[in-house]
């Protein structure tokens, strides 16, 4: 079960994911590095939507799983954007090596946060 000082460490680094991106955007004057945070947030949605789309059977183990996958797929995918994006707009001089950085580990750290949160925080299901 996780308690309060849980809570406040991953709303902490949380918070410090959305200040390098925010710093990264600010500090060279290019908000294009603001991306990142739209795809590290709609990351974890496949997952879960293809999660409960699946609906496993209690006698089937194999029962919809190709519909899990397809999340896990799309769940990476997005994963794969926020980091490749960053390295594609510095690659093409539309933003500087410090964003990239900064934009990169910022949107990391914002990821494994809501997945943390959803570990810690999920429901357990009682037979």
């Amino acid at each position: 079960m996780a308690g309060l000082k849980t809570i406040i460490a991953l709303s902490f680094v949380l918070a410090i994911g959305f200040l390098l991106v925010i710093l990264s955007s600010a500090l060279y004057h290019n908000y294009l590095t603001m991306l990142v945070v739209a795809t590290y947030v709609i990351a974890p949605l496949p997952n879960w939507i293809c999660g409960r789309a699946a609906n496993p059977d209690d006698f089937m183990e194999s029962a919809g799983s190709g519909v899990i996958d397809f999340g896990r797929f799309l769940t990476g995918f997005f994963v794969v954007m926020g980091v490749a994006l960053p390295a594609l707009l510095y690659h093409s001089a539309q933003i500087a090596g410090g964003a990239m950085v900064m934009s990169v580990v910022g949107g990391l750290l914002i990821y494994a946060t809501i997945m943390s949160f959803t570990l810690f925080f999920q429901e357990e299901q009682e037979f």
